[in-house]
């Protein structure tokens, strides 16, 4: 870790395709460490006016395998084991989570299951996997949404301090494909910009492995197509 804060210079804004390269070099584990991506946000999430979330494809994947959830039943039940859900249930699935069975990742519910889900809004809501229909969560297709989830989908949310944080890739990536994750990743909290932010929007924005050090960005490398 020593070694490697030493290449890094903190003082210095990264262009993009640099930084990469950077954070890839440093990247050193015995595990393929997953690049991660932070942005400190002008915003106050406090304000509902001021919310930054949504969900976007990478176009290269995350590199992660995602275990995905459904809540249906019938037809949409066997519809979403068919496309590859690892949990599919109704009110028994409701009962496990409530027992602190939670065995997926992500959770998708057809809108019929929502007053079975909205009782563990508790419980999912903490881990950021509350099924949302402006995510694309509640939906009648769950195979697209399951498809969306298991193929590199990340969904991003402001936190208290203002930050987004999100996987772009692993560390075995090509520089190309985590610089396209990334490119897409900040475009899309760029135009997610909520009509209450006031001033800069975007004030700083960090790359750094799972276990090696960060490099700051200069934000128009990384907001250029």
């Amino acid at each position: 870790m020593a070694s490697a804060a030493e290449a890094i210079n903190k003082d210095k804004l990264y262009e993009i395709a640099e930084a990469v390269k950077v954070v890839k070099g440093n990247a050193k584990a015995k595990f393929d460490e997953t690049i991660e991506l932070s942005m400190n946000l002008g915003v106050d999430p406090r304000h509902a006016d001021q919310n930054v979330r949504g969900v976007i494809d990478l176009p290269n994947g995350t590199g992660k395998t995602i275990r995905v959830g459904v809540f249906a039943k019938g037809d949409k039940a066997d519809e979403a084991k068919a496309a590859g859900a690892d949990v599919v249930g109704a009110e028994d699935l409701a009962e496990q989570v409530q027992k602190g069975e939670i065995n997926f990742d992500r959770c998708i519910a057809t809108p019929d299951m929502m007053p079975v889900v909205g009782r563990l809004g508790k419980i999912l809501g903490p881990r950021g996997m509350m099924p949302n229909p402006k995510l694309g969560s509640v939906t009648q297709d769950v195979a697209q949404a399951i498809q969306s989830a298991k193929g590199g989908q990340v969904e991003y949310r402001v936190e208290k301090a203002g930050i987004v944080h999100a996987g772009v890739g692993k560390a075995s990536f090509s520089e190309e494909a985590l610089l396209e994750n990334i490119r897409t990743l900040v475009g899309a909290v760029n135009k997610a910009r909520p009509s209450g932010a006031k001033g800069t929007y975007i004030k700083r924005i960090s790359l750094s492995s799972t276990m090696g050090p960060g490099v700051t960005l200069d934000i128009p490398s990384a907001l250029a197509e």
